[in-house]
């Protein structure tokens, strides 16, 4: 070991300074952010209908791409964008590919269907998944989904066990709508407008009482929405979801991580799916002082637990060499022309040698 690190020792003129160390960091979250950002849209075939995608990152990534699923009256720009677009989340972001999935006809500008279209249910939308996966060549997925997107995921990922490798579940209800819900929901058809309705499977009481700046901005969203026809199809299919029957022997093969904020109305629902799932591979997140959208008013705490989840995955050592130190390194012009040599010439436990023992000593004892 002593002389095949002597061959590649690398003695620097003028080492990384804190400064450069600094900027080099700045450059890289830069380049992420604006990554991110950007994003690739794609409109998916598949054996049900068309599927607006939006891809973050690289088709080329080893690791399993994060998935998301919005809910109804939201589509994935506007579920999502504050949680990963979150300062503390660009350490994940920078190292996973993210792919969001509008439901049908959800996506921001989509034009309205015609009249007595047929949306497809719940279950149908769950079986377009795969075909999104193949479309960008994913072997597996961690499954980021809230509301009616959670129950899409959770059907998904019963039926497809081997594709998901991990579960976050955000205000998750896997239960039908018994016959006193299909009453009352009757009655809110007749008596509140379709906003309304939606806001109340969104968002608290607390947060409508209070008319929150979050209600204001999404009420004021989907009343302006082209596409309401379509939200309106949407809310109807999940509200005619099935029972997912969900019990310890018929359960998620993943980890999984449910979410729910304390005031949210789909709390107790949170709860007995908790006491339906294995408690050696389930986690249950209720956040405190949070309302029905947890991941727009509190992304610095659920990103804490993502973070948590995922390393619980298996990925934490790519976050601690790559995040902490890797990226700073690479920047640096010294390291780049050794790692072209060594790529150059095949030396790969010479290059091996460099990354751990030189430049990740933290890491040696892994």
């Amino acid at each position: 070991m002593t002389t095949e690190m002597q061959e590649i020792a690398i003695t620097e003129e003028k080492p990384l300074l804190t400064g450069q160390a600094d900027a080099a960091k700045d450059a890289v979250e830069l380049a992420a952010r604006i990554l991110l950002d950007q994003g690739q849209e794609h409109t998916v075939e598949t054996p049900h209908g068309v599927l607006h995608v939006t891809l973050h990152g690289s088709r080329t990534s080893r690791r399993p791409a994060i998935l998301t699923f919005h809910d109804v009256g939201l589509d994935s720009k506007s579920c999502f964008d504050p949680l990963f677009k979150f300062e503390e989340m660009q350490e994940i972001v920078k190292n996973f590919t993210l792919i969001h999935i509008n439901a049908p006809g959800q996506e921001e500008g989509a034009p309205a269907y015609p009249p007595g279209y047929q949306y497809p249910s719940m279950e149908t939308i769950a079986e377009m998944i795969p075909a999104v996966l193949q479309f960008f060549n994913f072997r597996t997925v961690i499954g980021v989904g809230v509301g009616a997107g959670a129950y899409v995921l959770s059907k998904f990922t019963l039926a497809n066990p081997d594709a998901v490798e991990g579960l976050v579940l955000v205000n998750i209800d896997t239960d039908a709508r018994g016959w006193l819900d299909w009453a009352a929901q009757k009655l809110s058809s007749v008596t509140s407008s379709l906003t309304e309705q939606i806001l109340c499977h969104l968002f608290s009481q607390e947060e409508l009482s209070s008319n929150t700046d979050v209600v204001q901005f999404h009420r004021e969203r989907i009343n302006k929405a082209s596409n309401l026809v379509n939200i309106e199809l949407f809310w109807k299919s999940y509200n005619g979801r099935r029972d997912l029957s969900l019990d310890r022997n018929y359960t998620f093969k993943c980890p999984v991580m449910l979410v729910v904020g304390d005031q949210a109305p789909y709390e107790e629902a949170a709860v007995e799916c908790n006491s339906k799932l294995d408690p050696t591979t389930t986690s249950f997140l209720k956040m405190a002082d949070a309302g029905g959208l947890p991941q727009l008013t509190q992304p610095a705490k659920l990103t804490e637990a993502f973070k948590y989840f995922i390393q619980g995955m298996g990925y934490s050592k790519c976050f601690s060499i790559v995040l902490h130190k890797g990226f700073l390194w690479i920047l640096h012009k010294k390291i780049i022309k050794e790692f072209l040599l060594l790529l150059k010439e095949k030396k790969k436990s010479n290059l091996y040698s460099l990354l751990k023992y030189r430049y990740f000593p933290f890491c040696c004892s892994s």
